[in-house]
């Protein structure tokens, strides 16, 4: 029979970083064309995904899974001050001007956040992150983007905090996400005390 008391329950989809890693300076634009830094990071929970507008299916999929599970974490009492903020920095700057990130990412839910810029500032911000993205052939002659479809939570210090791999499930997200953002609710009010 399992004892009632015990270890806290921890995350089993997402990599929680043993150490956080403090981003990378860089400056984006936001969908309403408003300048997007490190500093915009701070003070709440961010889940950042690396996509674009034409993608045909891991984008829209991954981003409605973000947008779904955060309106069912909101619904089951999470704190909103630890709601978490999702972003969209798009891979495909060429074609993802704001006008268009304004335009896709409200189909997904009204707080979603698109950002784009310069690949030299996406460069500052995916390299240090591990995160690949490179053009490929289309079949129309037109070109794809590929790019690793991983979620990072980025903590309210503007840190990289955890990781969720591919594929993305509501369940998933809503088993773990609730773990991070609570268990970690130390990094609103300063480092969590040592036992």
């Amino acid at each position: 029979m399992r004892a009632t008391t015990g270890p806290a329950a921890r995350p089993e989809y997402a990599t929680v970083l043993p150490s956080p890693m403090v981003l990378p300076d860089f400056t984006l634009n936001d969908q309403n064309g408003s300048t997007f830094t490190r500093e915009s990071l701070k003070g709440s929970w961010s889940l950042l995904f690396f996509g674009f507008t034409h993608c045909p299916d891991i984008c829209p999929a991954t981003l409605q899974s973000l947008a779904v599970a955060r309106e069912k974490l909101a619904a089951q009492g999470q704190p909103a001050a630890t709601l978490p903020k999702i972003i969209l920095i798009s891979v495909d700057p060429e074609r993802d001007s704001t006008e268009v990130l304004k335009s896709y990412v409200s189909y997904f839910g009204k707080d979603i956040i698109g950002l784009t810029g310069d690949l030299s500032e996406l460069q500052k911000l995916t390299k240090p992150l591990g995160i690949f993205f490179a053009k490929s052939p289309a079949d129309d002659g037109g070109y794809n983007v590929d790019h690793s479809a991983a979620v990072l939570v980025i903590n309210p210090s503007a840190e990289f905090h955890a990781l969720f791999s591919p594929p993305h499930s509501v369940a998933n997200l809503l088993h773990d996400l609730p773990l991070i953002l609570v268990v970690q609710q130390g990094y609103i009010d300063g480092p969590p005390a040592s036992k």
